[in-house]
């Protein structure tokens, strides 16, 4: 399965008065790296939105697992792979590497979303065209 990867730099304002991140900065880190996980595999999420006419991917779950501390200066990568396709959810996990130690596992649920004609949200079928970048990470 397709992999992408980005790296952080861990900002004095990402971190709580004990100089270790504040965790819900992980949520936002992993919510970015799933936008730059559709950009690595070759469909930013402008595109996706305009190609398929779909709102987005909003989150149904999100579960984190913190094995070490992360702090202010530090530099972190952050490995992202979708592990599983549904009808219109996907499974997302990011791994959040400090060097080489496994500091933060990041797990995420979200569903593919069509605006419905009443306005509200919707969810519709993942194209199989859009499952297959995952597997190659090319457009």
């Amino acid at each position: 399965m397709f992999r992408s990867q980005r790296n952080v730099t861990i900002e004095w304002g990402d971190c709580d008065p004990a100089d270790i991140v504040f965790f819900p900065n992980y949520f936002r880190w992993f919510d970015a790296s799933t936008a730059h996980h559709f950009t690595a595999a070759g469909l930013p999420k402008p595109e996706l939105i305009r190609q398929y006419d779909v709102v987005g991917f909003p989150m149904l779950t999100t579960r984190a697992d913190f094995h070490v501390p992360s702090m202010h200066g530090d530099e972190v990568s952050i490995e992202t792979r979708i592990t599983r396709f549904g009808r219109s959810s996907f499974d997302v996990e990011h791994r959040l590497m400090r060097g080489d130690v496994l500091a933060v596992e990041g797990f995420e649920t979200r569903v593919l979303v069509r605006r419905a004609e009443d306005g509200s949200m919707k969810s519709c079928p993942v194209p199989e065209d859009v499952k297959a970048r995952f597997e190659t990470g090319s457009g």
